[in-house]
């Protein structure tokens, strides 16, 4: 019996949440991003808005999938260091279980002092959503938790 309920929940997930980890990574002078989405969320969150349908786990057109989540996440996913807003690039994206992994990269940042995070990723889709960011420079990690409508953070380092 435990086992359906398990099965059951991992199908109709009441809760919605995201979460998101910016690494600066001063080997390669770069932020590293990853967003772990539930996959029906950010499909619908991305149908929703331009008004199309796919498939993200078994897409006919997989560039197209990966150029609406890239553009997706860029539009609801904004990073500025030291005051100045940067351009991420899209990687692509991983399915995991319920889970969609999309990773992003920002190049050629040597250092960090202060990072500035708009993230309301799935906020038109769920007044509920939670958006969890993990943000780590130096090896000092500090994180945050964005309750919509509350989509800006700010880290010092």
């Amino acid at each position: 019996m435990i086992n359906i309920l398990i099965v059951l929940f991992s199908f109709f997930h009441p809760f919605y949440v995201s979460v998101t980890d910016i690494n600066h990574n001063p080997k390669n002078k770069s932020l590293e991003i990853s967003s772990k989405i539930f996959f029906d969320d950010l499909e619908n969150g991305i149908e929703n808005e331009n008004h199309v349908r796919f498939d993200i786990i078994k897409p006919v057109d997989k560039t197209k999938v990966n150029a609406l989540i890239a553009s997706y996440i860029k539009k609801h996913l904004q990073i500025k260091v030291d005051g100045k807003l940067l351009t991420m690039n899209y990687l692509g994206y991983e399915i995991q279980e319920d889970a969609a992994w999309c990773y992003l990269e920002i190049p050629k940042v040597n250092k960090v002092s202060n990072i500035e995070i708009n993230n309301n990723i799935l906020f038109k889709l769920h007044s509920e959503q939670i958006n969890m960011l993990n943000v780590t420079v130096n090896g000092k990690r500090q994180s945050t938790k964005l309750d919509a409508p509350t989509s800006r953070a700010s880290f010092g380092f």
